[in-house]
């Protein structure tokens, strides 16, 4: 299976480039997993709302530039459907089975996804119905994603 993580900005701080190469180590064992960073639009201070729409098209058009045909596109949205960490599993498990090995997770910025991304998305995912830091998501992302492929093989990891 294929994972990609496709998302918006490059990760700064040390311990997040730590967290994210733990991850992409332990999933080695189960998927071929690239993580694409895509450059953030500037925003001006004090942006109107225009200007911050502005920003998100730029940068859904810029993700969906990376997507290819045929790939599976789970967005993570706020306002996506809510999974538990077994349901996350069986979602995964469902995709290879169907032959869509494949998947794309895409990560937008911090003022979110367009509406064309959101439109592209085979299914909108929610972590939560709280916001996090999109450098979070990703650590975040990548262990879920770890611990499906846990689960799937029915291994002690998720307990």
């Amino acid at each position: 299976m294929n994972i990609t993580v496709l998302c918006i900005g490059k990760l700064k701080e040390k311990y997040w480039t730590d967290a994210i190469a733990e991850y992409s180590k332990r999933l080695s064992r189960f998927c071929s997993l690239a993580i694409q960073e895509l450059k953030e639009e500037r925003l001006p201070d004090n942006a109107s709302p225009a200007q911050e729409q502005a920003v998100i098209e730029a940068e859904g058009d810029n993700l969906l530039k990376h997507i290819r045909n045929g790939s599976y596109v789970i967005a993570l949205d706020v306002k996506g459907k809510g999974l538990s960490s077994e349901q996350l599993a069986q979602k995964i498990d469902q995709l290879g089975v169907q032959g869509s090995s494949d998947i794309v997770f895409v990560i937008g910025g911090s003022l979110g996804l367009s509406q064309k991304l959101l439109a592209r998305a085979d299914f909108k995912l929610s972590f939560s119905a709280m916001t996090f830091p999109h450098q979070m998501m990703r650590v975040i992302l990548l262990e879920q994603v770890y611990r499906a492929f846990k689960i799937n093989r029915n291994e002690a990891y998720h307990k």
